[in-house]
């Protein structure tokens, strides 16, 4: 393998356990990132030479190598993708008895830009870098001897791949099920398999809705931006009074609809299930104003802060968001908040739901702090991959 050299003190990162390398962080004169293919291993080594680890190359991307190995001259071969996705795979054995959960999750299972989640005989991919697109095959094969999977897809439609240069054409092999079914807490869920969000199930999320669950029993529930309705119907489940889907999709307020019926049929009647499209900051004004309230409130917004820049612009959407929800609470009522922006701290979080409940003298009491489940596991030296953050409040 060729080297790949950094400048002087850029290797504490590594050194501490990190896996990225940023284009900045390359002493170009010795080793130009020009010279090297998009998907090429290298050695990376600190500016006196010394081996920091092996690294695959982008040389287009800012984040422009990605460490797979501590040692020198490690390919990311078959065996070393055979090795990491049977570690992976043992671990999720242990965690669940049933074959629904996130099977590889990038870094945090030390294979950067591959996420795989299971679906029983099903599998969906999402590969978002060059390194690992090259090496596809692999990666296919080692799945065929471990899971035999009847289906693939992959999910290519990621702004991450259009970084790395790489097509964003959604591929599969074998017949694909028109719909994903994934049991969860006790429920049945079912989700879109190549239409839906992400790879059609936020596994993610499974503790935190089992948590918010414990506060359902005879509630009026509000779940926003609810997708396929996990929190609502593991409420519901529960033994929630009733449930209002809110979502500006009506493909996932269907599906959250049918699973409700699926998993918790309840009486005919006014509120039982109700659902509403529509922009979510609208149609909270407009519930605000109609009078109506909740005592249990599931937020769950896609990313507002998708990249740093976008801070202080994501922030204020998390504050007004937590700020309409926690006025539609009836007194005493159960606001569960949740961001899956790695760019928002677990504090900023936090801030946002004392900050909605000064507002109105209120206060707000956390009863859980929650995040990923483990088979999202968190790399230790790497804060970018603890992404999500669920905390459930009692506001009074």
């Amino acid at each position: 393998m060729r080297k790949l050299w950094l400048k002087k003190n850029e290797d504490r990162r590594i050194r501490a356990g990190h896996l990225w390398v940023f284009s900045n962080e390359v002493d170009t004169q010795k080793s130009p990132l020009t010279d090297f293919t998009p998907g090429e291993e290298a050695t990376l080594c600190d500016a006196r030479g010394a081996p920091l680890g092996s690294v695959c190359l982008n040389p287009a991307s800012l984040i422009c190598a990605r460490l797979h190995a501590h040692r020198a001259d490690a390919p990311l071969d078959k065996t070393l993708l055979h090795e990491r996705l049977s570690r992976a795979l043992i671990l999720r054995q242990r965690l669940f008895p049933e074959p629904w959960y996130r099977l590889c999750h990038g870094e945090g299972d030390f294979l950067p830009g591959l996420v795989i989640d299971r679906y029983g005989e099903h599998c969906t991919l999402q590969i978002s870098t060059a390194g690992m697109e090259s090496r596809k095959e692999f990666i296919v094969q080692c799945l065929d001897e471990l899971l035999a999977p009847a289906s693939l897809l992959f999910d290519n439609d990621l702004a991450a791949r259009g970084l790395e240069g790489l097509s964003r054409e959604t591929q599969s092999r074998g017949d694909l099920p028109e719909r994903l079914e994934v049991p969860e807490n006790g429920c049945r869920f079912f989700a879109p398999c190549a239409t839906g969000q992400k790879t059609g199930w936020f596994y993610d999320q499974r503790a935190n809705r089992r948590e918010l669950a414990r506060y359902a029993d005879g509630a009026d529930v509000l779940d926003i931006f609810c997708y396929a309705g996990g929190f609502g119907v593991t409420a519901a489940a529960a033994g929630a009074a009733s449930v209002t889907f809110l979502d500006a999709s009506p493909q996932a307020l269907a599906l959250a609809r049918e699973n409700a019926a699926v998993n918790a049929p309840v009486p005919a009647g006014k509120g039982a299930v109700e659902t509403i499209c529509g922009d979510a900051f609208h149609q909270l004004n407009e519930l605000y104003e109609e009078g109506r309230r909740f005592s249990l409130i599931s937020l769950d917004p896609p990313a507002f802060i998708k990249r740093r820049k976008d801070a202080a612009q994501g922030l204020a959407a998390y504050r007004k968001i937590n700020g309409l929800a926690m006025r539609l609470l009836t007194p005493g009522g159960v606001l569960a908040s949740s961001s899956c922006s790695h760019h928002l701290a677990a504090e900023a979080l936090r801030g946002c739901v004392a900050q909605a409940a000064s507002r109105r003298r209120l206060h707000a009491r956390l009863v859980y702090a929650g995040g990923q489940g483990p088979d999202h596991p968190v790399h230790a030296a790497m804060p970018e991959t603890a992404y999500l953050k669920c905390f459930i409040a009692q506001v009074g």
